[in-house]
């Protein structure tokens, strides 16, 4: 089947800031990324991959300078340390851009000069706030709790001349758009954010050049202004495929733009639904057709920050588990709209019950009873059975299933899909005891077709398997002298021809862990090199003190138990939450309790995005007397513990429980 018969798909991944060393967190996206390439490949997609690092702004010239360096020396060293994790993680992109490519900035001065000169860029000076870290000027209007909005850090009046760009001329066109293209924005959640925090109140113009720092792209005709990040990083997405802003485009970029998908977190999605496509509008430019917004991969219940201790890195985890493990385990572990969670423990069990046994102990057992009974050869002897016809269903019906998945970009779903057909084989043997009919002489065609079911249905499964985790494919498909097939092919079965001889020594692919001795594996890993993780939110001191931390508060007066019987509380699922628009600090739950749902108004918001609340299982205060807060009714209380700085956290059920469970 031609390669490209189905199309181009052009994909991008945002690319890695290059303040410092990324984390776990950081990598899944490029994972992500990868496993949707592969997948768009194995469907026939003729696949051009982009990924890279950001290397201009003020944050990295003040890392060089306290590191005593070149800030070109120092995004060496980190772009060098990116592509070797992205590598490591074996991932397929096609280019990995540096914005600090000579043609990459020779492409962006030429765009700067050509929105100057139609006047859609003019001179000025801005006198705000600038948040450090995210490179970003605000209002005091758009400040949270009088912090960054973005990050929750401090922010610094500045003022300096800069020039900026007329973003309100294009946010008519820009909101037409979004409400004609249900697909741009995903998920949903994100575009509704987008459109009611930004959009509709109304675009301030952008800044777009800096003249209090040096590290940037000279603007050619004014260089004493560098210009500002986002105009530079955003652009590469075309610079990097040949775009010519004086309209001599390489053919890459003739056949690859617009892109297909820019996949991002969640935390950069304004930049790419708000700034980007205006951008693109002002030179002229089709939009993306996807702009895809992921959630975070958090360590435990909190964002991960090198000064918590919580920071996992990619190369720690593959020393520990390997390359496809850890693949697995992001991809598995994130959900489509809300943040996952990683921990030493939950890779443990993983390893364990998915992949050692499920997958690896099926594929074991199944060559080992191939050579045991047949000497290696599978043949189908056509002696079947009705619960065969059960096994082929799942097996064929698989591929549409993931495609199905694959199409909405819920990844988790699709591999979840894969590990069903594996779970099936389990089940199959289960069913069919192949140790049993060994034993009778007359029902050896019975074994042999059993036995090529089993190698037939792990077969596809394995080349389903290829997107997400392509080097444990590789091992399965060797060891049962496979091939691999045809996306047409994976709805079909019984293509294995008769005779082919398995692996006569099965390797194991996923060895069983202890707990324990993974745990004192983790106290050995070095301390050294953890600085050069980059927080994605503010450090906390006084985590690093190596102590658990105790707050004692002032005791309230004591109440009886007749008293405290007069509380009901009750396990709640919020179902829906949106920000309270005359609050800042304010987010509105619908929360289900039993067959009842509840509107509860919480000052969480500096703690929870309203997405991320979503599907949270929560401890409900139920008959709290009702009150508005800002103006909307509240019917109840989710409690919250506070720590010593004020910060919340939600209080939620150690086990899955029901909606409505009591607690007491």
């Amino acid at each position: 089947m031609c390669k490209a018969c189905k199309g181009k798909f052009y994909m991008t991944t945002a690319i890695a800031y290059t303040s410092g060393k990324p984390h776990i967190g950081n990598t899944y996206e490029i994972v992500l990324a990868d496993a949707i390439a592969r997948y768009k490949r194995q469907e026939g997609y003729d696949v051009y991959f982009q990924t890279g690092t950001d290397e201009h702004g003020q944050k990295i010239e003040l890392k060089a300078q306290a590191a005593g360096i070149t800030p070109k020396a120092y995004v060496d060293n980190v772009a060098g340390e990116v592509k070797k994790i992205w590598d490591l993680m074996n991932t397929s992109y096609d280019n990995f851009v540096r914005t600090t490519d000579a043609d990459h900035e020779a492409q962006v001065q030429k765009i700067f000069k050509k929105l100057y000169e139609q006047g859609d860029i003019y001179k000025g000076y801005y006198e705000g706030l600038y948040c450090t870290p995210c490179e970003s000027f605000f209002t005091e209007s758009q400040l949270v709790d009088g912090k960054c909005p973005d990050c929750g850090g401090e922010v610094q009046p500045a003022k300096e001349e800069a020039y900026f760009f007329k973003m309100s001329k294009y946010a008519d066109r820009l909101i037409e758009h979004i409400n004609t293209h249900p697909e741009f924005i995903q998920p949903v959640a994100r575009k509704n954010e987008m459109m009611n925090n930004f959009l509709l109140p109304g675009l301030q113009d952008l800044c777009v050049s800096r003249t209090s720092f040096t590290w940037g792209i000279p603007v050619d005709f004014d260089p004493k202004h560098v210009v500002y990040v986002w105009l530079d990083a955003l652009t590469n997405y075309i610079t990097k495929i040949g775009y010519d802003a004086d309209g001599d485009s390489s053919e890459l970029f003739q056949k690859n733009w617009p892109a297909d998908l820019h996949l991002i977190g969640k935390d950069i999605i304004r930049f790419h639904t708000i700034y980007w496509p205006i951008f693109l509008m002002a030179l002229d430019l089709p939009l993306p057709k996807q702009v895809f917004g992921h959630p975070w991969l958090l360590q435990g219940e909190g964002k991960m920050s090198k000064s918590k201790g919580n920071v996992l890195y990619a190369d720690e985890l593959v020393e520990m588990f390997g390359v496809d493990a850890v693949r697995y385990f992001v991809l598995h572990e994130m959900p489509f709209d809300n943040d996952g969670i990683i921990s030493w423990e939950l890779m443990v069990e993983r390893m364990n019950s998915d992949l050692a046994n499920t997958l690896g102990n099926l594929v074991n057992r199944t060559i080992s009873m191939s050579n045991k009974y047949f000497g290696g050869v599978v043949t189908n002897a056509n002696a079947a059975e009705p619960v065969d016809d059960q096994l082929k269903e799942v097996v064929t019906g698989a591929r549409d299933r993931i495609n199905a998945k694959m199409s909405e970009l819920r990844v988790a779903d699709a591999i979840t899909e894969v590990f069903t057909l594996f779970k099936r084989c389990n089940k199959y043997i289960d069913e069919t005891m192949p140790w049993a009919l060994a034993k009778d002489e007359e029902k050896k065609d019975r074994l042999s077709t059993v036995l090529y079911n089993l190698v037939e249905s792990i077969g596809i499964g394995a080349n389903l398997l290829a997107p997400f985790m392509p080097e444990t494919t590789e091992k399965i498909l060797t060891m049962l002298n496979d091939r691999t097939r045809e996306f047409e092919e994976l709805a079909a079965f019984g293509l294995r021809e008769n005779g082919i001889r398995v692996t006569d020594q099965p390797e194991i692919l996923f060895e069983r862990l202890k707990l324990d001795e993974v745990m004192q594996r983790v106290k050995e890993l070095p301390d050294a090199g953890k600085d050069d993780g980059e927080s994605v939110e503010g450090d906390d001191a006084d985590a690093a003190a190596g102590e658990e931390a105790v707050i004692d508060i002032e005791p309230k007066a004591e109440i009886t138990f007749e008293e405290f019987g007069k509380m009901q509380f009750q396990v709640g699922e919020i179902l829906a939450c949106e920000e309270v628009k005359k609050s800042k600090k304010l987010l509105c739950s619908q929360v289900k309790v039993g067959s009842q749902v509840k509107q509860i108004v919480s000052g969480i918001r500096k703690y929870y995005s309203a997405e991320e609340m979503v599907g949270k299982k929560v401890m409900v205060l139920v008959n709290l007397k009702p009150a508005k807060l800002a103006g909307v009714l509240s019917e109840g209380m989710l409690l919250c513990a506070e720590d010593a700085d004020g910060n919340l956290a939600l209080v939620v059920p150690e086990k899955e429980m029901p909606a409505g469970a009591e607690i007491c």
